[in-house]
């Protein structure tokens, strides 16, 4: 769960289910856990879990902890964003 307060926004991200129904969802999103903790002076992190993902014309949503990065994608998007990471190097554990 991630709640995230700005000027302009509130935004909260949680399972699905844990939604009131009279609130706007968006769509159905699966999670990736880029596991952390990452040195502060360690650069392009996040660049380089995203960036397969853009060249595969996935969008994504990002929410950085201080310890760890999750990059949702939407639902439909799964099977083709693990392929797009594998492809780039990147290991998948389940």
């Amino acid at each position: 769960m991630s709640i995230t307060r700005s000027e302009d926004e509130l935004s909260i991200v949680c399972p699905q289910d844990s939604v009131p129904p009279e609130h706007r969802t968006g769509s159905r999103w699966a999670c990736f856990k880029l596991e952390g903790p990452f040195s502060f002076s360690a650069v392009g992190i996040l660049t380089s879990f995203i960036a397969p993902l853009a060249e595969a014309g996935i969008p994504i949503f990002a929410v950085s902890t201080y310890d760890t990065d999750y990059v949702l994608v939407k639902e439909e998007d799964a099977a083709r964003a693990t392929e797009a990471l594998e492809r780039a190097g990147h290991q998948s554990v389940r």
